[in-house]
């Protein structure tokens, strides 16, 4: 019985410490948790690159978004990191398919070469006020998709017309559904859908 116990405990610990580690390896947007194991460098803007000739330029980009986001929101809670790829071996690390850009929750956000305009990261903000207002498991679990990428595609006044379907029914249908709610209602009657 006790060697029963000794190696059940044994494989708990191995897989607490594999856990992270496998973490890391497969779902590479884990890796916004401590970007420089991914060869980013974090400055004390909250933005990390790799590229550090960019850096001032992304910590403009990221001021400009958050103000933004905040101005047609509210205030935002926990601004998050913004990590900014600028080159193809960071957009691998990190995972990048057909994104331009992408959020972790309230983790953190990721922008690849081609996302490195202004909507893009005021979509990506917005994602993240979703994950603080909403709470993250419930935005990825019961929030429709529609609300989620409509008012990110919205709000953030993403200049493209038409989007690519389904987005731009998304767009419609969140702002139809805006335009019929109570000032300052939103996340209520959000939390309701």
């Amino acid at each position: 019985m006790v060697t029963i116990i000794r190696f059940v405990k044994a494989l708990i610990l191995l897989a607490a410490l594999i856990s992270p580690l496998l973490a890391w390896a497969v779902f590479k947007p884990v890796r916004v948790l401590v970007p420089q194991w991914a060869g980013v460098e974090c400055y004390s803007s909250g933005v990390c690159t790799d590229d550090a000739s960019f850096a001032a330029e992304a910590a403009r980009l990221k001021t400009e978004a958050v103000a933004f986001v905040q101005q047609k929101l509210g205030r935002i809670e926990r601004v998050p990191r913004v990590i900014f790829c600028a080159s193809a071996a960071c957009e691998a690390s990190f995972g990048f398919g057909a994104n331009a850009s992408y959020n972790v929750g309230t983790s953190g956000a990721v922008v690849s070469r081609r996302g490195r305009h202004d909507y893009y990261l005021r979509h990506e903000l917005i994602h993240h006020v979703q994950a603080e207002r909403l709470g993250a498991a419930r935005l990825w679990l019961a929030t429709p998709t529609w609300f989620i990428e409509g008012m990110a595609y919205s709000i953030s006044e993403d200049p493209r017309h038409p989007l690519a379907e389904p987005f731009e029914s998304f767009r419609a249908q969140y702002e139809n559904w805006a335009s019929q709610q109570a000032h300052g209602d939103l996340w209520s009657r959000a939390r309701e859908l």
